[in-house]
């Protein structure tokens, strides 16, 4: 059998034992808790298995690989170093508080802190954050399809989306997590083969796999921080902040945290994951920077496959791009679940009685939005960027106030959603890199400016709520 074949008949394969396994664990799951939290029963490798499963999607494993080829060693601010310090960031002083407020969505999280309006507000705001999170989980699979197969892209990213929406329909968080467990150790595996086929095809061109890897990088790709000045490292703190701390106020995230059996379980998991992140997460970066020595400079997209087609035999090749396959499919369910989730649960309210059902009508939905931002044309990057920065810009400020601040008002934690949205909505509408489209010596990446106007619209509201208060 061909190549072809058996990569098709090894890719069918794991989505049927996948979803044979969601649908064998369906019974499980009789309540809205079962379904939205996977009834809180998650032991911390359980938890840590679905946090590294979720997040470990196309995002690190392909777009940024491409990324760190173009641009080299400095793009690994966003994936994977900001993502990871993101959830070593949650273990280590969200988890533990968030979990004993026994939630359910980050929107109950609003409305327990600060009321119904601010509720429905951040459910808004939150909401969009992960339709181009979920439209490059879409691309990466159905360009993996069109190379190997010649599938066209529409048509890959329709069947992409019909396999993701079938996963989260039938057992939501529960059969998410099961199948997270199966899917994190083929990804691992995968990640470890590669890295040590690149080490070893690197060795053989030079005296070391080091050497190899200096003589063929262009001039600053091997540099984490840019040396032109300021501005410049302004930006990569600018793109490291919206990796680290604009993923916080994701419901991804709090729905693990929400699932955790015990605080402890939720702060460990937290930790572990994001240094797992982390750690597998270079390998795909050593592939970037190895793609000049092993594949020269094209191609400027699908870099980790060439790189893959150059260190493995066919057989390996069938079995490393069926762990991205893992990786990917491991995401896009959580993707489509979370915001899906809050839209049922804080924005299309009803009786607890149909939060199951109004979910999974939200879950077609939403995965509908994402299949079509998919086919818009942006880059993936681009569109990962952009996800992160809306929740850090227009939910980060209010969140950590919400959680850790004495004095809490409604008022000013709509002013700082509303504030920090609005000024990364114009930004993005302009184009503008930099704050108000000014460059400056000392550059303000809008991200930072974002969060900057929400931390700034809090405290005034905050302050004026306070002076009225004691007149």
């Amino acid at each position: 059998m061909s190549v072809t074949g058996t990569l098709a008949l090894a890719l069918i394969g794991l989505v049927a034992l996948t979803l044979g396994l969601a649908i064998g664990q369906r019974h499980r799951t009789t309540t809205a808790e079962d379904f939205l939290v996977a009834g809180r029963r998650l032991s911390w490798p359980m938890a840590t298995a679905t946090l590294f499963a979720t997040w470990f999607g196309a995002g690190t494993l392909l777009t940024a690989t491409d990324e760190i080829h173009a641009s080299g060693l400095s793009a690994v601010a966003l994936e994977p170093l900001g993502a990871g310090l993101c959830l070593v960031v949650a273990g280590v002083g969200f988890a533990r508080p968030l979990w004993r407020m026994r939630l359910l969505t980050l929107g109950d999280f609003f409305a327990q802190r600060f009321g119904a309006r601010a509720e429905k507000v951040a459910s808004a705001v939150m909401v969009p954050s992960y339709f181009g999170w979920i439209a490059v989980q879409f691309l990466a699979l159905a360009k993996l399809l069109d190379h190997f197969f010649g599938l066209p892209i529409p048509a890959g990213v329709g069947l992409v989306c019909i396999v993701g929406v079938s996963y989260a329909l039938i057992g939501g968080m529960w059969t998410v997590v099961i199948t997270d467990a199966v899917l994190v150790g083929v990804i691992a595996f995968g990640l470890l083969v590669l890295g040590g086929g690149v080490l070893v095809k690197l060795g053989e061109t030079a005296s070391s796999p080091w050497a190899a890897l200096v003589q063929t990088l262009p001039a600053g790709h091997g540099r984490l921080i840019g040396s032109r000045g300021t501005g410049e490292l302004t930006s990569w703190l600018g793109v490291l902040f919206v990796g680290c701390l604009g993923n916080l106020p994701g419901q991804d995230l709090l729905a693990r945290i929400f699932s955790a059996r015990s605080e402890r379980a939720a702060a460990v998991a937290c930790t572990v994951a994001g240094g797992l992140y982390i750690g597998l997460g270079c390998v795909p970066v050593l592939a970037g920077l190895a793609a000049h020595a092993l594949v020269g400079d094209q191609p400027a997209s699908g870099v980790l496959l060439a790189v893959a087609a150059t260190v493995f035999s066919p057989a390996m090749t069938v079995v490393f791009v069926v762990a991205i396959a893992a990786t990917v499919l491991s995401t896009i369910d959580s993707a489509i679940l979370s915001p899906a989730t809050v839209i049922a649960q804080n924005l299309w309210q009803g009786s607890d009685a149909t939060v199951v059902a109004r979910t999974r009508v939200c879950i077609v939905g939403v995965a509908g939005t994402g299949a079509a931002l998919a086919l818009v044309g942006e880059s993936a990057y681009a569109l990962l960027e952009s996800a992160y920065e809306l929740g850090l810009t227009g939910l980060f400020v209010p969140l950590t106030w919400g959680l850790f601040g004495r004095r809490r008002s409604e008022g000013a934690a709509l002013a700082a959603m509303l504030v920090g949205s609005a000024s990364w909505a114009v930004h993005y509408a302009a184009g503008w890199s930099a704050f108000a489209g000014v460059e400056t010596p000392v550059r303000m990446p809008t991200s930072l400016a974002g969060a900057g106007l929400s931390a700034l619209a809090y405290v005034g509201v905050a302050w004026l709520t306070r002076r009225r208060a004691a007149r």
